[in-house]
């Protein structure tokens, strides 16, 4: 496709990349008020795109359905979607623009590639501006008192909300502006069969939030057979819905969904500010602990035959849904470093693989928890019991039933490993290796 009949020196592209809506997108508005001739553009960028093992991963469906509803809701406004398979350098390096406008992303990959890309964009002479807009606060603007980055969520939690005001949740009327695109004729959004990805059969959650359910989380959030979390994880992923609508909502319907909102953002400071949790321990002194990984041990439990039913309930539902209860995602985690002591970084490669909600900081952020290497961790000594947890959190095996159909036949595998042997070894593997 040649783009160079839609995006001239007297055009403003708007990059989309995790901000896949119109409604109150901050970059968005600044393109629409600041530039002119806005065109909106997405890249399947085949960086990302190519390590996919998954030919039918659920989360390219999702970003190509998100597309879909972002590219009919621009024909609304007379412009369309422009959409290119490649690589950002090869799409900028093609086109010269007066200005690129987008959003900031805080990941790795993608600090190095906006950095590639400002200087491919300075060569020629083109600004590009990047805005805050996934997170409330980012990096360093919660802070402690001497400026350095808090490691603990409490304290962080009490200071981010002394710092939150109804200012940091205003909408910005992007949508409104539509008068600033540039006139395009329709264009089709790139085929998911192009570039060698298939549908994934898997339910992909639908963009409302539900007030009767943050109402309840609080009471609900615990229980994996109730439908009792919004599920929204995919759309705050890839920026569907506005992280400032959702903490509007949680402001004033619940403090403790609002918490978990918080520590999304914790774990986000912790990733800009300690970029080494990314392959390492926060805390380096963990990296000490000799993993037994046995490869074996990890296939049954990235297969959900562990014989605890607790743990092959989530991993079976995580397997067959892209989806996995925030309950028994703690459970499944520590059953993994501190039963089986099998490295961190296994499981949390496997959840990057499979979850629907992938997200960098906080898939780090969770399994470090569970490992007790990060910050505000879970002490090497906690050990879940898995059937401790079966019993406080699904007593009447509603959520084991639906997942482990065969659990209590013959059919079913004896537990790989006993809870008390695994538990005294893991504390003495940690002591000894910390010490």
């Amino acid at each position: 496709m040649d783009f160079g009949k839609w995006i001239d020196q007297k055009t403003t592209v708007f990059w989309f990349r995790r901000d896949l809506r119109l409604k109150d997108n901050r970059g968005l508005f600044h393109a629409l008020t600041e530039g002119e001739q806005v065109v909106p553009v997405f890249i399947f960028d085949r960086h990302i795109l190519d390590e996919l093992e998954d030919r039918k991963d659920g989360r390219v469906e999702f970003i190509h359905q998100s597309l879909t509803i972002l590219n009919d809701q621009l024909k609304e406004f007379g412009t369309s979607l422009l959409t290119y398979y490649g690589t950002p350098e090869e799409f900028f390096g093609s086109i010269k623009p007066a200005a690129v406008y987008c959003n900031h992303d805080y990941e790795p990959y993608a600090l190095s590639r906006d950095k590639k890309i400002a200087e491919v964009l300075n060569v020629k002479g083109v600004a590009f501006k990047t805005f805050k807009d996934q997170v409330i606060f980012e990096k360093l603007e919660v802070a402690k008192d001497d400026g350095n980055p808090y490691t603990v969520f409490t304290p962080y939690s009490r200071k981010w909300l002394s710092r939150f005001t109804p200012a940091d949740i205003k909408s910005l009327p992007s949508e409104a502006q539509g008068s600033g695109f540039k006139k395009i004729k329709a264009q089709a959004i790139i085929g998911l069969e192009e570039m060698g990805f298939m549908p994934s059969g898997i339910d992909l959650p639908p963009r409302n939030l539900s007030l009767p359910l943050v109402r309840s989380y609080d009471k609900t959030r615990d229980t994996p057979s109730v439908r009792g979390t919004s599920r929204l994880g995919i759309h705050l992923r890839f920026g569907t819905i506005s992280i400032r609508q959702l903490a509007a909502v949680a402001k004033k319907e619940n403090k403790v969904w609002m918490n978990e909102l918080i520590w999304r953002e914790f774990y986000q400071m912790i990733l800009a500010n300690f970029p080494h949790v990314v392959g390492g321990s926060f805390r380096p002194v963990y990296d000490r602990i000799p993993w037994r990984n046995n490869e074996a041990e990890f296939a049954a439990w990235c297969a959900g035959k562990t014989g605890y039913p607790m743990v092959d309930a989530g991993m079976r539902e995580l397997n067959a849904t892209g989806f996995m209860h925030n309950r028994a995602r703690m459970i499944v985690a520590s059953f993994l470093t501190k039963h089986l002591l099998i490295d961190w970084r296994w499981g949390e490669a496997y959840f990057a693989k499979k979850l629907l909600d992938f997200e960098l900081a906080s898939n780090n952020g969770g399994w470090q928890w569970a490992a007790g290497s990060g910050c505000d961790a879970a002490p090497y000594f906690r050990v879940f019991s898995p059937d401790l947890q079966l019993k406080r959190f699904d007593p009447k095996l509603t959520y084991v039933r639906q997942w482990v159909p065969e659990f209590g036949t013959p059919a079913y595998p004896k537990p790989i490993v006993d809870h008390a042997f695994a538990r005294n070894r893991a504390i003495e593997t940690y002591k000894t290796a910390l010490n």
